[in-house]
């Protein structure tokens, strides 16, 4: 294997023809290891880190992408987040039986929503997006045609062997070009293989598909997997509850427990951490049963 954790972006130089490649490894491992999934939701969970990584490429801000599934199928739940310097975490919920079926079968809806997320300036912008019976790759393509209005090619892979990756072709805004030449790269394209993303540079899969063509490759920019929980996001969070909501559970259970459910970090706050976290706020109301 020649790189992993990598997306690289290209351009056609005398087309108006933009991609990415991304090849998935070390940072997918750790998303399955934590999610304890295995088979077709573990392909499914790759396919959906590989596409929402190449969305992210796609657009100039600083933030995040979350691609969204909410569903009642075996897999419930289906949540990934791509920041715009790549750094991925994702969670995939399943109940009952997970049989070999289609994406759209195990999600058990008919939609996803895709979510951009700005940390300083902009607004977040959520969109939903029809969830093809092809498969996450066609239901992003939709996303594109029907957000962005740009022609968008997308394929995406899973494998047993916990690789995951993908292609993103796209049509530059702004400029013309002959039908003719988007579909033959279209077709070129469509014969990439799980064993030449997995085992050839970008280059040399690049050359292999587009031998006719000039292409220039950017600097690869790493991929990695990261959460971005902290003890101090907790914090905000009991602080939004409210002293006697927190008094009240900790009455009930002795302490609280938090559990992130990307990493599986655990944060526990006793008596002692919860009147620090009020003690450093505004003045709140004490019951008068309190001493």
């Amino acid at each position: 294997m020649y790189y992993t954790d990598i997306l690289t972006r290209f351009v056609f130089e005398h087309l108006p023809i933009r991609g990415e490649i991304i090849a998935l490894s070390a940072s997918y491992q750790a998303v399955v290891q934590r999610q304890n999934c295995a088979g077709q939701v573990c392909h499914l969970l790759g396919e959906a880190m590989a596409g929402a990584a190449l969305l992210s490429a796609t657009i100039k801000f600083d933030g995040s992408l979350i691609l969204q599934v909410r569903g009642k199928g075996p897999v419930h739940l289906l949540v990934v987040e791509c920041t715009s310097t790549r750094q991925l975490r994702a969670v995939a919920h399943t109940s009952g039986e997970v049989v070999e079926s289609s994406a759209k079968e195990l999600l058990g809806t008919d939609h996803l929503v895709i979510t951009l997320n700005p940390y300083n300036a902009g607004e977040r912008y959520q969109g939903i997006v029809p969830l093809d019976d092809a498969g996450l790759a066609a239901s992003l393509e939709g996303y594109f045609a029907r957000s962005e209005q740009l022609p968008t090619w997308l394929w995406l892979s899973a494998t047993d062997d916990m690789f995951a990756g993908g292609m993103l072709l796209q049509h530059l805004p702004g400029h013309s070009m002959e039908g003719d030449d988007w579909n033959r790269i279209l077709k070129l394209g469509a014969t990439i293989t799980d064993a030449e993303l997995r085992t050839l540079t970008p280059a040399e899969i690049l050359h292999r598909l587009f031998n006719e063509d000039d292409i220039r490759l950017f600097e690869p920019e790493p991929v990695s997997f990261r959460c971005h929980c902290s003890r101090q996001s907790v914090v905000a969070v009991l602080r939004a509850l409210g002293y006697q909501e927190v008094r009240t559970i900790l009455e009930e259970q002795g302490k609280i427990s938090v559990d992130c459910e990307f990493c599986n970090q655990r944060y526990d706050f006793d008596a002692v951490d919860c009147e620090e976290i009020f003690a450093a706020t505004e003045p709140y109301d004490l019951p008068s049963t309190y001493h």
